[in-house]
């Protein structure tokens, strides 16, 4: 039944990317993501459990602390309805469930990714370096699963892409090192499906970073966007930029 499955991930989704505000406003700042309890960041008083539901807590308060009456940014119920949309998209797309928890751990990284590299202009490591172990080593147990994964893509996919943006990393002054580990990141996971999803999300980019090479904004949300895109249309977008760009 698609729509209890709906529900379910969309749930989980939803305290995921509840999770995922607390990373976004402490990770940059070196802080732990487990303790202290979620404050009011004007006055620092504890969030009370009713008024930490996400999306929900924040529209019954209008948006400000019950305490003191400051503003709470919308970028919360915002980061929390887009993780839990991409969460269940990716249960909803995907027919395996080890595929889809692939996707959706993936997909889930990408808003919280996107924020902190446009308020920061950093890609943390805190969430890199653990991400490019954990997710290979879960590939790895969902092929001696029996999951549709390939292990041989997923090595390409994380050479190809994260060697693609590793050369541009050294020729650009606007991409760091950060972008090579997102992009490899992404490769890997991606990757696992097939090529195509790699070349989708390499198109996605292209034409993304081409319109905007003018503007004042991180590749991160780029690499982001590309990800989620591909991870949906991966297959067909490819398909698209080949005939389109390369005439085959």
């Amino acid at each position: 039944m698609d729509w209890l499955l709906a529900i379910v991930t969309f749930s989980l989704g939803l305290a995921l990317g509840s999770f995922m505000t607390v990373v976004t406003a402490r990770v940059p700042a070196g802080e732990s993501v487990v303790q202290p309890r979620s404050r009011c960041p004007t006055c620092g008083v504890e969030i009370a459990n009713r008024d930490n539901v996400p999306i929900l807590g924040w529209a019954l308060l209008r948006g400000r602390c019950r305490n003191c009456g400051s503003r709470i940014s919308a970028r919360y119920p915002l980061l929390e309805l887009s993780t839990a949309l991409l969460v269940s998209g990716a249960f909803l797309v995907y027919e395996s469930v080890w595929v889809a928890v692939a996707i959706a751990a993936l997909l889930m990284l990408m808003p919280a990714i996107a924020l902190i590299d446009i308020e920061h202009r950093i890609i943390p490591n805190r969430v890199m370096y653990p991400s490019l172990v954990a997710f290979p080593v879960y590939l790895v147990v969902a092929r001696l699963a029996g999951a549709p994964v390939d292990l041989v893509r997923m090595v390409a996919g994380f050479a190809l892409f994260g060697g693609a943006l590793f050369v541009v990393a050294l020729v650009s002054r606007g991409m760091g090192m950060g972008d090579v580990k997102l992009a490899s990141l992404i490769g890997l996971v991606l990757g696992s499906l097939g090529l195509r999803y790699v070349g989708g999300v390499g198109a996605i980019v292209a034409l993304l970073i081409g319109r905007g090479r003018k503007a004042a904004i991180p590749f991160g949300p780029y690499l982001a966007a590309g990800a989620i895109v591909a991870a949906f249309w991966g297959s067909q977008i490819a398909d698209w930029y080949l005939r389109t760009f390369v005439r085959v």
